[in-house]
């Protein structure tokens, strides 16, 4: 079973979003954690006594915070502010980004700082935990005053209304699930509703999702890069650290050291190495492969910095202080978090851009140095790799478009009270598209570059190439006659996302 996250002082790490969110892993909230808890909600009860008016406490909310709300109608008040936020629609979101947005929130609610009850952080944390996912949809969120309409989702489940899917992934009532699960249903008291809502928690959590995948898609680029380079009769020199040292980039260095291993001890690079090699130099989708490679890697280091401070902080509005004091503030705007987002659909688009320039040369007779038309096994009869070409153009042309910012746009909400917005949500959701268009990208590379080293036999491939081929061999047979190509890509899809290459 997957060690428990705990929730307390220290903060989340990305590993544990990716454990939580994907893994299934469990969450335990720590005794420091509940003592704060509890310190925190007693600041709120105290001043929902008081006369003075407090926002989110006593009052209306957005544009309605200069009603004040009598005492006797904040039950009603905290439940109506979730039923009529929970106004999302489209398609139903993925589970890992609910369960992600969901600890994030309540690795919030577990600092102290937002008055929450510890019954209600325990409801939270038992509904992750009994593996009861609320039924999020694709929009809703204009990434700013938090994720309102997915984190009212969840919060509505919480409340025991809507509609869930538990742990084995049935689309049931809420109070259905609950009630299996042993999880009494919240009744939201003072500033509860607010504080269940008003974070950045699925952005975030689809950022650190994000992270983790294009970190593995570089790996595996770099793999796919090699074995083109390979395979295209190119230097493997070009990747020697002390080029590299002339611009020191930590990615680039990193993606070139990884591209000169996977090529060392190759026959088919042997096999040109000598004074009878005219070629002085290679195309740029293949020489300048570490220095694309490297600056998407910079770009993601970059962001997981961005996740790092953002899973250190406390996203909410108001929240309470350690000295008991009350305050609004703006820190749920969602901009650090959309720009990280938007930057790195920059580099994963020009990453599929370069792939897809290495695929194009290998089935190119005329620039391929001796492969056969589209590796073809009859030219003519069998059109070989063509139109999985089309099939990467087709994509790469598509994260072009993803490629553009969401972040740049704004649409005044809340009766102009909410001005200026993030769409970060937006940034993370064509985020997500995108890593699933390099995947397919990569995976076509990869079927085109494991044929054209095997079309160069007898001639041997490098054995950390050759290692490659060979397990995409376990799934898609080698060089023939045409076939049905669709489940050949689908294949090599499925091998990319298991880590086997790794």
């Amino acid at each position: 079973m997957t060690q428990p996250v705990e929730l307390g002082p220290k903060p989340l790490t990305l590993e544990d979003v990716h454990a939580v969110a994907r893994d299934g892993a469990p969450v335990t909230i720590t005794e420091a954690a509940r003592e704060a808890v509890t310190t925190a909600r007693g600041h709120i009860e105290e001043l929902a006594t008081a006369e003075r008016p407090t926002y989110g406490v006593s009052t209306g909310f957005g544009a309605l915070a200069v009603r004040h709300i009598p005492p006797d109608r904040r039950a009603q008040l905290q439940r109506s502010l979730i039923r009529s936020h929970a106004a999302g629609s489209g398609p139903e979101v993925e589970r890992e980004v609910v369960r992600a947005l969901m600890l994030l929130r309540l690795r919030t609610l577990s600092t102290g700082h937002t008055g929450v009850r510890l019954s209600t952080v325990d409801a939270m944390a038992g509904m992750l935990n009994a593996g009861i996912t609320p039924i999020v949809h694709e929009y809703g969120s204009l990434g700013c005053s938090g994720d309102l309409a997915p984190l009212s989702a969840s919060a509505l489940a919480l409340m025991g209304e809507g509609m869930v899917r538990n742990a084995r992934g049935e689309l049931v009532p809420a109070a259905e699930a609950l009630a299996e699960a042993g999880i009494e249903p919240v009744r939201l008291a003072e500033k509860e509703g607010l504080a269940l809502i008003n974070g950045t928690d699925g952005m975030l959590g689809m950022l650190a999702l994000a992270i983790a995948d294009f970190t593995r898609l570089l790996d595996i680029a770099d793999l796919t890069a090699a074995m083109s380079v390979e395979a295209l009769l190119g230097t493997d020199r070009v990747f020697e650290p002390e080029l590299h040292a002339l611009r020191p980039h930590p990615g680039q260095n990193v993606s070139a050291a990884r591209m000169l291993a996977f090529m060392r001890g190759s026959e088919i690079v042997a096999s040109h190495r000598g004074p009878d090699c005219t070629r002085v130099q290679d195309a740029y989708s293949l020489r300048c492969s570490p220095q694309v490679h490297g600056a998407a890697r910079d770009t993601v280091a970059y962001a997981a910095t961005v996740a790092d401070r953002e899973l250190s902080s406390v996203i909410d509005n108001p929240v309470v202080l350690a000295d008991g004091r009350v305050e609004s503030n703006g820190n749920f705007h969602g901009a650090p978090v959309a720009y990280a987002l938007d930057f790195l659909a920059i580099p994963l688009a020009d990453v599929a851009s370069i792939a897809e320039r290495r695929t194009d040369r290998m089935l190119d007779v005329s620039r391929s140095h001796g492969l056969p038309p589209f590796l073809a096994d009859d030219p003519g009869v069998d059109s070989g790799h063509m139109i999985a070409q089309y099939t990467q153009a087709a994509i790469v042309s598509e994260l072009k478009r993803l490629a553009v910012p969401a972040s740049v746009d704004s649409i005044p909400s809340s009766a102009m009270q909410e001005d200026h917005v993030s769409m970060g949500w937006s940034a993370a959701r064509k985020l997500r598209k995108a890593v699933d268009g390099l995947t397919t990208v990569l995976a076509i590379e990869l079927l085109t570059a494991a044929r054209a080293l095997d079309l160069r036999a007898p001639l041997k491939p490098a054995p950390a190439t050759a290692a490659a081929v060979a397990k995409l061999r376990e799934t898609v047979a080698g060089p023939g006659p045409d076939r049905h190509l669709a489940p050949e890509i689908a294949a090599a899809e499925a091998l990319i996302r298991s880590g086997a290459l790794q």
